[in-house]
């Protein structure tokens, strides 16, 4: 298979490892028929209000398989979204196949429709690893993640997803693992080429925790990893779902604190086996302590984006999915 020859299945099959592990801390509910047998207790709305904003992923979406992307716009806005996150792939509408005049394009339907665009993500992070022992593979890394700056800049985004390196990808039998030390140095490299770059356009390189990558793997490696490139242009992507296995969301986000930029939302049952995409659960069907990491969030004074990242949009009435997603969050928020 020659280097750009991924099918968009492949490459949505790296992802179903990426955040494997992820699983949510356990937290009771906030009333239960348990906790009253008599039903007295009712439910009453969130008594906090919150003031980050919503935005959900493209691949919430059955794009480009049954819907164009300005239906997914229309959908997210319809819903009552804030803002959308965008994917950037070898073959779509955003590509290297793309002009600057079609991400400008989007742009303006994106505005039209009254929705921002909230960050711009990929995964060719994980065929072109930034660390890769593969020179071929890490000059294509580079060379992609430098097309994804220009178009973020290009859809009005100020945020990009960066996956600085991996030590190993399990999900790919002919990744061969990077030693920890040269992990280390080549993604300093590589994240570093890009910062002048990346503070001329007014993008942000946000550095995404993760945990079956082997890289960054505590709090403290990535304030320390961020805050080493001396520029405000280099900061984090906060996932709550890729550490939650092992560790918590809101032990992290005190920890990592104005250094968050963007975040994502995953919803996963502690209650699972299954390691895949499949794992992750629509928002609220899990076992994560919303109510803490929402809290956490709140003390550091973060009131940007919170996107909910889904891989697999329902088979049926898709839009069902983006709607209760929407509702979901309503409530979380305290809109509700």
């Amino acid at each position: 298979m020659q280097p750009d020859q991924l099918s968009r299945r492949r490459l949505l099959s790296y992802a179903a490892f990426t955040s494997a592990g992820a699983a949510a801390g356990v937290a009771g509910p906030r009333s239960s028929a348990a906790a009253d047998p008599a039903g007295e207790q009712q439910r009453t709305p969130n008594d906090r209000l919150y003031s980050m904003k919503k935005s959900i992923n493209l691949w919430a979406f059955p794009y480009p398989d049954k819907m164009k992307l300005s239906e997914c716009l229309q959908l997210a806005k319809d819903a009552g979204f804030d803002g959308i996150e965008l994917n950037y792939d070898l073959e779509s509408d955003l590509s290297p196949n793309a002009t600057n005049e079609d991400f400008r394009s989007i742009r303006r339907r994106a505005e039209d429709i009254g929705i921002a665009i909230s960050g711009l993500c990929s995964f060719l992070f994980w065929p072109y690893p930034l660390t890769s022992n593969d020179p071929a593979e890490r000059a294509r890394g580079e060379e992609l993640a430098g097309l994804m700056l220009k178009a973020a800049a290009e859809l009005g985004t100020e945020n990009l997803l960066v996956v600085p390196g991996a030590v190993h990808m399990p999900w790919r039998e002919d990744h061969e693992p990077t030693p920890n030390d040269v992990c280390d140095r080549r993604a300093r490299e590589s994240v570093g080429k890009m910062v002048a770059t990346a503070e001329k356009l007014g993008v942000y390189l946000n550095m995404e925790n993760i945990f079956f990558n082997g890289f960054l793997m505590s709090p403290m490696e990535m304030c320390e990893f961020v805050d080493s490139f001396g520029s405000e242009f280099v900061r984090v992507h906060f996932d709550t779902g890729n550490i939650m296995e092992y560790q918590f969301p809101e032990h992290w986000i005190p920890i990592l604190g104005n250094r968050i930029k963007n975040v994502h939302l995953k919803e996963y049952s502690k209650k699972s086996t299954d390691h895949s995409l499949e794992a992750f659960r629509p928002l609220l069907d899990g076992t994560t302590n919303w109510p803490a990491v929402l809290d956490a969030f709140e003390s550091i004074g973060y009131t940007d984006y919170l996107t909910f990242e889904y891989f697999h949009p329902y088979l049926h009435h898709p839009e069902a999915l983006i709607h209760q997603t929407s509702d979901s969050l309503d409530r979380m928020l305290g809109r509700k």
